[in-house]
């Protein structure tokens, strides 16, 4: 694990977000978590991000512990639990992701509390890198999909007054097949990604989204130049420490919905719809 990051930011909390976990009869979960809106970020920058994130070095002038190295700006989007994360397979221009491409991904839920309690090192296939979402799973012969995480981000505005980026999260884990082999294969699945993973999942995933905030319009400012990325603690636009206004997960009435229809849908990865547009 690469030694924490002290940005200085601050660091959203669990109550900025809304979100539910649904346990299916046949041990499936479904997952939705919707963010408070990102200030200063706009869709045009996430759909930046999502295409190079895994290729891009930022140095780090003025963060202890790194001064005078290049990191992987991978380790810009969470301060303590990223490790790596790197693409293989069929790419797009310049080496972009697209639908076909593998992506590897190794972190470890809240790590400064945990530790490797609760590790991810998975390689998922990408589904979709659109301007308006992303979505990466893993699918198994005659199974069908067993784990599809599907992310929707949209500018949301006042007039033509842009109040922020509304970023919905949501994922199915399990198969939907119904037979002994395929409960067996969900209780599996289930003891690595149940409800104590995703309840440090949830407290992961506040702060990586949230800090989106802090570094991602500066190194959006610099895409002209990726060979060239730095990121200084005067970049940062979001509000500091105690002066961060308070924050709760935007549009609670499609919150609700998504919930409702996750505890309703006969397939859970039909209503995902991961390989669909985004329903935002």
């Amino acid at each position: 694990m690469p030694a924490a990051r002290d940005f200085g930011w601050a660091l959203k909390p669990n109550d900025s977000a809304l979100f539910d976990i649904h346990e299916r009869p046949n041990g499936q979960f479904s997952v939705v978590l919707n963010h408070a809106l990102l200030r200063g970020v706009r869709a045009e920058m996430i759909h930046w991000w999502f295409l190079n994130f895994t290729r891009l070095s930022v140095s780090l002038p003025d963060t202890p512990g790194y001064e005078g190295t290049k990191v992987p700006a991978y380790l810009l989007w969470h301060p303590q639990d990223h490790v790596s994360a790197e693409l293989s397979g069929p790419t797009g221009q310049g080496g972009a992701p697209q639908r076909g491409t593998k992506i590897r991904i190794r972190e470890a839920m809240q790590y400064e509390k945990h530790g490797w309690r609760y590790p991810v090192d998975s390689e998922l296939e990408v589904h979709d890198v659109g301007p308006d979402g992303w979505a990466m799973g893993k699918t198994l012969p005659l199974f069908g999909p067993v784990m599809m995480l599907r992310i929707h981000f949209r500018d949301v505005y006042d007039g033509d007054a842009h109040l922020g980026m509304h970023y919905h999260y949501e994922i199915v884990i399990g198969t939907s097949a119904k037979n002994p082999v395929a409960r067996f294969l969900n209780g599996r699945l289930s003891s690595k990604f149940g409800p104590e993973f995703f309840a440090a999942w949830q407290r992961h995933n506040v702060i990586e989204v949230g800090t989106f905030e802090n570094f991602l319009p500066a190194l959006f400012a610099q895409r002209d130049d990726v060979t060239n990325l730095v990121y200084r603690r005067d970049q940062d636009p979001a509000p500091s420490a105690g002066q961060s206004p308070a924050q709760s997960g935007y549009d609670a009435a499609l919150f609700e919905e998504r919930v409702i229809g996750y505890a309703s849908a006969k397939d859970p990865y039909a209503f995902q719809a991961f390989d669909k547009p985004s329903f935002l």
